[in-house]
């Protein structure tokens, strides 16, 4: 097993460092702040190409650190769907996947130090949200304006979702199993080894 370089996650949001918590190492957070726009129109690509970027961007400034970047989209009925960007979009957003199964992609890309490349892969989730009324809806829009889907799962006083089949982790933004995997691969299991398998919530009722 090799010593354990710098490990920084490219990302601000606190959702992603609470979960990177859970395989007990130290990292540094330094946001990418790159363009999360992409021509792609497959899931899979949008999401590894935005999570590649991101580590790619911090790991030019930082060649000697393994650098984490992911990237959220949440896709129904084939239509990716990303951030809101206004009070008005999160509505519509709310509206589309209200009652509906939909899926969430994330894709986390490792930097490794020096000439080490790259590894990185995609989690997906199957999620189905509740059917609300429109009085309801609207009292949520605006909730999670930071949020691809314009909803947060792990907001108990946010009954929009309903159902969820794989990973709850990745979900919320981060698959901490995907990321312990990936280090492992690329030769940096660490202190994580015995870390508490985190929850899945296969089939969990919310």
């Amino acid at each position: 097993m090799r010593r354990m370089p710098a490990l920084i996650l490219a990302s601000a949001s606190p959702q992603r460092r609470r979960l990177l918590k859970k395989l007990g190492r130290r990292f540094r957070v330094i946001p990418s702040r790159v363009s999360e726009k992409s021509a792609q129109r497959d899931p899979r690509r949008v999401a590894l190409e935005l999570a590649l970027r991101k580590a790619r961007a911090v790991s030019r400034r930082h060649p000697r650190a393994l650098v984490l970047g992911a990237d959220t989209i949440v896709v129904c009925r084939g239509k990716i769907i990303g951030k809101p960007k206004s009070l008005s979009h999160a509505r519509r957003i709310l509206k589309e996947l209200n009652g509906r199964w939909h899926r969430v992609y994330t894709g986390v890309a490792l930097s490794l130090p020096g000439p080490g490349g790259v590894r990185a892969s995609v989690a997906i989730t199957r999620v189905k949200a509740r059917r609300l009324d429109e009085a309801k809806l609207s009292t949520l829009a605006g909730k999670h304006m930071d949020k691809a889907g314009a909803y947060a799962v792990q907001d108990r006083r946010d009954p929009f979702i309903a159902q969820i089949r794989g990973d709850m982790d990745n979900v919320i933004g981060l698959p901490v199993s995907l990321v312990r995997r990936l280090l492992s691969r690329a030769g940096y299991p660490g202190p994580d080894r015995a870390a508490p398998r985190e929850a899945r919530s296969r089939s969990k009722l919310l």
